[in-house]
């Protein structure tokens, strides 16, 4: 195992998918909460999935590489590398699928009604094709959930997962990112849905409790690279699809207005807006103040992404739909729990959440 004291520990200002800018303890958390045993299964399923990434003697230098390029924000180089990637998600996912497992939990009203819609939607498709033949199969039950996330894969993966476990629902995943992460997303669907493994000695109660996170038929995965920003709005209906969903944006958005540009920014949320089924959810999780600014025009002047994005969302002319704000927090904490076992240290994370529903205009 790598040592604690192995791990870098150099605060990084990258405000998109570098480590959390600020790891001061506070005492704030975050929306939901998780029993300790639960965090301790999540970050056990990244332990497992990368047991021979954490124990390399070259990891603390894969870390190093990684941030160098950060730094530079040089996103290509950090992001396209299957090792760089490994070690990514061991060292920094770990924290942020905890914390957005409890952001997931804290809004829980809203994907129950989301996951209620698309359930009846499915329904009322086999209805009419005939496919329910029992009064069984035709009752409303705990529907499944879409979620697709944009610009993020091992972290959203995780939480994803352990929220289906929590709410004992079923789900699709759909992950799209301009870096190689299918690697990565596979070990983790494995690991989410396969028991651990026990020792020889393990006790007969013990075996017989051992189960995987999600069971395979309740998760389903996809994986797609790609740029978002140069999407075709016929593309991005084809990841969307015609059902309601959850579309995330984690520690992305704010990447996307400063190295995309805030024009092809506004383009791909209007584009968005005009291919989401009316009821979707966005959900935006970023870095906290001015870690997350853009800078616009010739004076480069700086505007914070929250900023931007009310702009474009709820300001903005759009045709044939509205955007509502459902929940908005400008700076939360999510501290790690005294007591989880990890192989390296893992700190706090503070990050600023908005989650918005479309509603679409009878044409």
């Amino acid at each position: 195992m790598v040592s604690k004291a192995s791990a870098p520990k150099k605060k990084s200002r990258i405000a998109s998918r570098t480590a959390p800018a600020e790891t001061s303890p506070a005492p704030a958390s975050a929306n939901g909460t998780h029993s300790q045993r639960n965090q301790q299964t999540l970050v056990n399923i990244f332990a497992d999935a990368f047991a021979n990434v954490l124990s390399s003697e070259r990891f603390p230098a894969l870390l190093q590489e990684i941030k160098q390029a950060l730094y530079s924000r040089d996103f290509g180089r950090a992001f396209g590398r299957e090792d760089y990637l490994e070690a990514y998600a061991a060292r920094w996912s770990p924290t942020r699928a905890l914390c957005y497992a409890s952001v997931f939990v804290g809004i829980d009203a809203h994907l129950e009604g989301l996951a209620s819609d698309a359930a009846g939607s499915v329904e009322s498709e086999a209805s009419h094709d005939g496919a329910a033949d029992s009064p069984d199969e035709a009752r409303p039950r705990r529907g499944g959930l879409k979620m697709l996330c944009i610009g993020g894969c091992a972290a959203e993966h995780v939480a994803f997962a352990s929220y289906l476990d929590q709410t004992k629902r079923s789900g699709t995943i759909a992950l799209l990112d301009s870096a190689p992460w299918e690697h990565v997303a596979s070990m983790l669907q494995m690991q989410l849905t396969t028991a651990p493994a026990l020792s020889k000695y393990a006790s007969a109660a013990a075996r017989a409790s051992n189960t995987a996170l999600v069971d395979p038929s309740r998760l389903a995965f996809s994986f797609t690279q790609a740029d978002v920003l140069s999407l075709t709005a016929e593309a991005l209906l084809e990841q969307v699809g015609s059902a309601p969903l959850i579309v995330t944006l984690m520690f992305t958005l704010n990447e996307l207005y400063t190295e995309g540009g805030i024009g092809k920014t506004t383009k791909f949320l209007r584009s968005l807006g005009q291919v989401l089924a009316g009821g979707s959810l966005l959900l935006v999780v970023d870095s906290p103040g001015s870690y997350s600014e853009a800078a616009v025009g010739k004076e480069k002047k700086r505007y914070p992404m929250q900023w931007l994005l009310n702009h474009t969302l709820l300001e903005g002319e759009s045709s044939g739909y509205t955007w509502d704000k459902l929940e908005s927090e400008e700076s939360m904490w999510f501290r790690m729990p005294e007591g989880l076992s990890y192989p390296i240290q893992l700190e706090n994370m503070r990050y600023q959440m908005h989650l918005y529903r479309i509603s679409k205009k009878a044409s």
